[in-house]
């Protein structure tokens, strides 16, 4: 009887270990895709982590926002960053998979050239040199500052950006050479925007591009490159006046987080996503993101409660679309 007691007892504590075991994986959020979003994203965790006193874990990772999006339509993650909108084929895969979301624009992003604060002769850049500079035509071709423009140095260059698996490489290539993907492929190429950071702080002839976050923290290491914005001929700097007033193009961009149906009935991610739409204006700007009117993120939540899965752009990225136009598509939805 004791035995049997004993034996009882062991598998009732057995139980309740397995039990709490489910639960405390039950708690954990799972998060991974843009490292552009991340810095908002992993911000928002920090305080909701901090509101719960741990009893929720948030991971967010940075596999980019096209292994973020794989990872999501595997069903893998709760909630996918993605620094430009969710394509046709990963629509496909999602669908195919069961998976619906609802898509979420959280920020507007100077997405920003950058060199090395030694380099002394260049002022501001143009798209038609970015483009000479990128397009698959310049592999192992234009290696010299002076092949894109006669007037600088005849120095190397030393490039340094996105990968491949990045939304912020589909949309700076579509932005300056044309089309999404089309890049050289003889660079240094990183899903860490650090990695890139540290890459073009180290050479004076190096430059890069990623979020305007990663340059904010790192402006004593960097220099920012004034834009000549195609329609006005005029260089603009990333900054979040010229992002609000539109005159940052074409390399203005809304980020977004896409949030699972299915991971909505969980209470604890219907929660963290009520948060982090409550706390997102605030968190945004510490982060030095341009956040979205109140009327985004409370149109959000209206998307969650009504059950509104896909996305307003059909599966395609569109180039210089303003904050204005995007709340305007939100309205459509």
């Amino acid at each position: 009887m004791f035995i049997r007691n004993k034996l009882v007892s062991a598998l009732s504590i057995a139980g309740i270990a397995l039990f709490g075991a489910q639960a405390a994986q039950a708690q954990v959020i799972k998060i991974d895709g843009s490292s552009t979003v991340y810095p908002i994203t992993e911000a928002v965790a920090e305080e909701f982590q901090k509101a719960k006193k741990n009893a929720i874990k948030v991971t967010v990772g940075i596999s980019g926002t096209g292994g973020g999006f794989k990872k999501f339509c595997r069903d893998e993650t709760d909630i996918s960053n993605a620094s430009r909108p969710i394509t046709a084929k990963e629509m496909e895969d999602c669908k195919a998979a069961g998976v619906q979301y609802i898509e979420m624009p959280v920020a507007f992003d100077a997405l920003t050239v950058v060199i090395n604060p030694k380099n002394s002769f260049l002022k501001q850049i143009t798209v038609a040199e970015l483009k000479t500079m990128w397009e698959p035509a310049a592999q192992g071709k234009i290696t010299k500052w002076n092949q894109v423009n006669p007037a600088w140095p005849d120095a190397p260059i030393k490039l340094f950006g996105a990968g491949a698996d990045s939304g912020t490489f589909e949309y700076f290539t579509e932005a300056t050479v044309g089309k999404a993907k089309s890049s050289r492929g003889d660079y240094t190429a990183s899903e860490d925007d650090n990695v890139l950071v540290q890459g073009v702080a180290r050479d004076v002839n190096a430059i890069g591009y990623f979020g305007y976050a990663y340059y904010a923290e790192n402006k004593a290491r960097l220099k920012a490159l004034p834009i000549v914005n195609p329609k006005t001929n005029v260089a603009v700097e990333p900054a979040e006046e010229s992002v609000i007033k539109a005159t940052y193009q074409p390399l203005s961009r809304p980020i977004f987080i896409y949030v699972k149906a299915k991971s909505l009935d969980k209470p604890e991610v219907k929660e963290f996503i009520e948060f982090y739409m409550k706390n997102a204006a605030k968190l945004t700007k510490e982060v030095k993101y341009v956040p979205l009117p109140s009327a985004a993120y409370t149109g959000n939540i209206e998307h969650v409660a009504k059950k509104k899965f896909g996305s307003v752009f059909g599966g395609k990225n569109e180039i210089g679309i303003t904050i204005e136009e995007l709340m305007k598509r939100e309205a459509k939805m």
